[in-house]
C-alpha cells in the first residue's frame, strides 16, 4: 500500500502520460515541444522516463495564456 508521501509525490510529478492526457495532445506532440526548447521543463529520471513537475505544467501553461 502507498504511504502518504508516496501518494503526494505521485500527485506532484505527472507522467508524459498524464501530462498528455491532461492537455489533450499526443505523446509525439509532447515530445516534439520537448525537443525544440518549448515544452515544460521535465525530469529525466536515471531509467530514462520523464516526469514533469505538477507546478512547472501550470507555470509553462501560464506563460502561454494570451489577453482576449
Amino acid at each position: 500500500m502507498a504511504t502518504p508521501t508516496t501518494a503526494i509525490n505521485s500527485r506532484e510529478r505527472l507522467t508524459v502520460n498524464e501530462v498528455c492526457a491532461d492537455l489533450g495532445v499526443s505523446r509525439s506532440t509532447f515530445y516534439d515541444w520537448r525537443a525544440k526548447g518549448t515544452g515544460p521543463r521535465c525530469i529525466k529520471l536515471p531509467n530514462g522516463e520523464i516526469r514533469v513537475r505538477r507546478i512547472e505544467l501550470e507555470r509553462w501553461l501560464d506563460s502561454r495564456e494570451e489577453a482576449a
